[in-house]
Parts: C-alpha cells; sequence; structure tokens
C-alpha cells in the first residue's frame, strides 16, 4: 500500500515563505552574485534547509519570482473586498509597480532558469489579466470604473509604466499611475455622448 503523503509541518511551509521572500529581495539587489548561503542566513536557517527546498539556484530563483508574481496577483480581490473599486485599483497599481521593479531587478537571475530549460513567466499574463480583471469588473460594478476597457489594455499600459520606471523615477511613475487612473475613471465617449 503506497504511503499518502505527509502534510508539510507549519516551520517548514514558514522557512519555505521566510527562504522566498529574502531570495527574491537578495536577486533583485543584488542578481547572480548573492550566495545561497546569505540567503539562508538572512532566512534565519541552515543551507541544508535551503536545499531541502530548492535543490538548485535555478529552482529558488524560479520560485522566488512565483511567489512575488502571486503575491501581487492575490492582493486584487483582497482589496477589493476591503476598498471601492478605483481606490482598490489604484493601491494594486502601486503594488504591480513594486512587483514590476523588483522582476527587473532580478532579470539576470531569471534569464539563467530560461536557460535551464524552465519558462518562469509561462502562467504570468494569465495571472496579471486575471487580477486586473477582477478589478475593472468590481469598478464596472460599482460605477467607478470605466466598464469599456479591457484588463489586456491596462496590463499593456501598466507594464509601460513599469518600463519607465527603470529610465525616469518612481515618482514619475506614480504620475503616470494617476493619469492611468483618470483615464479609468472618465466615463466612455459613448456612454457621455448618448
Amino acid at each position: 500500500m503506497p504511503a499518502t503523503p505527509r502534510r508539510p509541518r507549519s516551520d517548514a511551509l514558514q522557512n519555505r515563505e521566510r527562504l522566498l521572500e529574502v531570495a527574491a529581495r537578495a536577486f533583485a539587489e543584488q542578481g547572480l552574485d548573492t550566495a545561497p548561503a546569505a540567503i539562508a542566513k538572512q532566512a534565519g536557517v541552515g543551507v541544508g534547509t535551503l536545499y531541502r527546498h530548492f535543490p538548485t539556484r535555478e529552482a529558488l530563483i524560479d520560485a522566488a519570482y512565483r511567489r512575488q508574481l502571486t503575491r501581487v496577483c492575490d492582493k486584487a480581490a483582497d482589496l477589493v473586498a476591503r476598498h471601492p473599486a478605483a481606490e482598490a485599483t489604484r493601491t494594486w497599481m502601486a503594488h504591480f509597480i513594486d512587483y514590476a521593479t523588483a522582476k527587473s531587478g532580478m532579470s539576470a537571475a531569471l534569464n539563467t532558469v530560461i536557460a535551464s530549460g524552465v519558462d518562469p513567466y509561462a502562467d504570468s499574463r494569465a495571472l496579471l489579466t486575471d487580477a486586473v480583471a477582477t478589478l475593472l469588473e468590481a469598478g464596472a460594478r460599482d460605477g467607478s470604473l470605466r466598464p469599456d476597457v479591457t484588463a489586456d489594455d491596462v496590463l499593456l499600459l501598466m507594464g509601460g509604466i513599469a518600463y519607465s520606471v527603470q529610465h525616469g523615477t518612481k515618482e514619475q511613475a506614480g504620475r503616470l499611475v494617476d493619469l492611468l487612473m483618470d483615464a479609468l475613471t472618465k466615463k466612455s465617449t459613448e456612454s457621455t455622448t448618448s
């Protein structure tokens, strides 16, 4: 009779989460120069624990990136549950800019993951589109956001704003997000002329 898999212990899950949090920050700030032993030390675990969860550097980078992506996407539903849709959307956009900035810092590390044959971006577009759709649908329901804008359009604009952070400042990105929010909260031309 095959053994049923054991559920991970809560301390093992906490160790894994700390490792991913520290790794995402370290790879974003220092790139591939980050030593696994340094990540383990900052997370408060031994290097053996790190390798037990993530047997290769690429596995750690991939998991850290996916965790950041999941966290930013999950914020959309949480924000909509606690705030009016327009406010939730503006707040989510700030989180997205932070995520995109960290992802940009991790680009060299993510390239090593891709070179190893793993596509860390495989689910990114779908998860982000779903998150934006959650926000836009809530805004259409409460009347705070235009109903004629697609999640793909907003995501493309957000990508452009995130890209601008690399060449501008975070303050400029904030102003661009404000401009986008202004466009999202205006009624469509068709509805204002009817």
